[in-house]
């Protein structure tokens, strides 16, 4: 009987622990489970901010502002030259997901070759879901969801 009252609070209590980020950018009906901590992530993103920004007055740098990033088509900024592997990847319809995101932050040269990307990569997961945790708070206008 206990078993079965830990495992029910488990389902109850567990969803809470995840956040969810809606696509506004392409149309609002596709959600993604989150699962980084934002606020750690915050402090992870300032190893980003030499080349990126977010928020309400995020500008592109170096590399591209991130708002509402998540769901976004890979590439899609009218307003900034990416690299051909970027737009070969938006071309093809890829839209920067969490797992696609991970993927990228983990490696950015290796899951897309010839990326302009300098940056080598966060090599701890828990560093890279808490960074999309950040990003995901973003609407794309910079205005946060919270």
């Amino acid at each position: 009987m206990l078993n079965k009252l830990l495992a029910a609070s488990a389902l109850v209590i567990l969803p809470a622990g995840f956040a969810l980020a809606q696509d506004d950018a392409a149309g609002g009906d596709q959600e993604y489970e989150i699962t980084g901590d934002a606020e750690a992530g915050e402090r992870v993103y300032r190893k980003c901010q030499a080349c990126h920004m977010v928020g309400e007055d995020a500008q592109n740098r170096v590399g591209p502002q991130q708002n509402g990033i998540i769901g976004r088509e890979i590439a899609a900024l009218e307003d900034f030259n990416y690299s051909d592997a970027l737009v070969e990847k938006g071309e093809a319809g890829e839209v920067w997901t969490p797992e696609n995101l991970n993927a990228f932050l983990e490696n950015p040269r290796e899951w897309a070759p010839g990326t302009k990307m300098s940056f080598a990569g966060l090599r701890k997961e828990e560093e890279r879901a808490d960074v999309i945790a950040y990003l995901a708070q973003y609407n794309a206008d910079g205005t946060t969801s919270e």
